[in-house]
């Protein structure tokens, strides 16, 4: 059987497996057998693929991207249970494959077992059992008579070598038994004893080609197992050089997308410059604009402010003139004045009207020209007062009329124009519903006082101001 073996694994190169453990193989230091179990010892973890082969029985392991280092090629174990374990090596670098082929004296079935960085291989339900002693020749024996041939005993498949040689000396007894009744019997029956012999040599024949097929057989598992290596090798390349051709082609691919990105960048890049720049000329644009704007604009406020300047220094001119020509004009507008009020008077002494007497002499107001700068309203403990100020003494009169109290304020205008709106006053707990002040005529201001009813009221002047303060309403 060991024999088998040694023809079964010469297969192929075998490799020097000790020194070459390299880079990341794996390096399988030991393959250890205790009975039944054979523990494979390495670097890492196994990777291993397994078969089987029959007549003789094997369980065939090839251990992937490994090595061995320091594990005898050939070890003869005869337990009772393992023949024998080889060892063999194909392929290089990472695609080196280390194969342990374990011989089993019959037919078994295993459980592989990978366990850190080893691979333990175990008999199911073996216990180990010895093999039977090899039968040796009996004492006394008598050897085969000459001219005998000895019947050749053919290997059945699952016979041990031991087994195979008792049945061969088996054989040899009975074929001396026969040798010796023949040579006793051969005086009588010649012919009988050469029908033993042809029988005998076919039997040999017979033997010798089941031997011959046998061998055939081996050979034929031998080329095989090479076959298989020489696929698994050829295979293993091939994924390499896919590999390799898939990681250049991610590379190339990886480096045309970065090409293709940095082009990207590149274009945005002058996008955003092209548009920052195109932003800072409109800008600058924007700018040089607004600041002509502002030129021209302060330029037409400078000649409008002289031109303001130069109206307001005619307008100044033009009323000292007709301040002059007013003068003149004063008696006459006085004494038309004076007519007017004693209409004005008769037609309210039919409505039972009221006068106030002029205020303020002519010795203590100037000619020039007042400005009302305010008029107003204000609520007293028992009086409501509206009273009307100026920038200096006035002339003035007050005219009652049906619900009605004028104030007339003379050689007066009004400094702004919200003193002309109108103040309501209904609300509050007083006689004035209203107070509206507005140019009358003849350069005078016009203070219309209306009521909710006719009451008494008091006119005075102090100082800038005139007011008029008007009693409650009867309740």
């Amino acid at each position: 059987m060991v024999a088998l073996l040694t023809c079964v694994l010469v297969p192929t190169v075998a490799l020097a497996q000790e020194g070459q453990a390299q880079g990341n193989l794996n390096t399988i230091t030991g393959v250890n057998v205790t009975g039944g179990r054979v523990e494979i010892v390495g670097t890492k973890k196994p990777n291993f693929t397994t078969f089987t082969m029959t007549d003789p029985p094997r369980l065939v392991i090839d251990i992937s991207e490994a090595v061995f280092s320091g594990v005898k090629e050939e070890v003869t174990v005869g337990n009772g249970t393992i023949t024998g374990i080889r060892t063999a090596s194909y392929g290089s670098d990472e695609s080196a494959i280390a194969r342990v082929l374990i011989g089993y004296e019959r037919e078994v079935e295993t459980d592989i077992q990978a366990t850190g960085n080893s691979l333990v291989v175990s008999v199911a339900g073996s216990g180990g059992a010895a093999v039977a002693a090899r039968p040796t020749t009996a004492p006394g024996t008598a050897p085969a008579a000459a001219g005998t041939a000895p019947a050749a005993t053919a290997t059945q498949p699952g016979v041990s070598a031991d087994q195979a040689a008792a049945a061969a000396q088996a054989d040899r007894q009975q074929q001396e038994k026969a040798a010796a009744q023949a040579a006793a019997a051969a005086q009588a029956d010649r012919q009988q004893q050469e029908k033993a012999a042809a029988q005998a040599a076919t039997a040999a024949q017979a033997d010798a080609e089941a031997q011959r097929q046998a061998q055939a057989r081996a050979e034929a598992e031998r080329k095989a197992q090479e076959e298989s290596a020489r696929v698994s090798a050829q295979q293993a390349e091939q994924r390499r050089l896919q590999e390799e051709r898939a990681a250049k082609e991610s590379a190339a691919a990886a480096e045309k997308q970065r090409q293709q990105d940095e082009a990207r960048a590149a274009a945005e890049q002058k996008q955003r410059q092209q548009a920052d720049e195109k932003a800072r000329r409109e800008a600058d644009a924007q700018a040089s604009a607004e600041a002509k704007k502002r030129q021209q604009d302060e330029a037409r406020a400078a000649t409008e402010e002289k031109k303001r300047q130069a109206a307001e220094d005619r307008q100044a001119r033009l009323e000292e003139a007709q301040a002059a020509a007013e003068e003149r004009k004063a008696a006459a507008e006085e004494r038309r004045r004076q007519q007017a009020e004693a209409r004005q008077t008769r037609i309210a002494q039919a409505e039972t009207p009221r006068r106030e007497p002029e205020q303020g002499d002519s010795g203590d107001v100037s000619s020039r020209r007042k400005t009302m700068t305010q008029v107003g309203f204000k609520q007293e403990p028992n009086t409501s007062r509206v009273f009307v100020r100026t920038n200096e003494p006035v002339r003035y009169t007050v005219t009652e009329g049906n619900k009605e109290v004028v104030l007339e304020l003379e050689n007066t205008r009004i400094g702004e124009e919200n003193n002309t709106r109108s103040m309501n006053t209904s609300f509050f707990d007083t006689a004035v519903v209203s107070v509206d002040a507005n140019a009358g005529p003849s350069r005078t201001v016009r203070v219309a006082i209306k009521l909710k009813e006719k009451v008494t009221y008091q006119t005075r002047q102090d100082g800038n101001e005139v007011s008029i303060e008007f009693q409650r309403p009867r309740r």
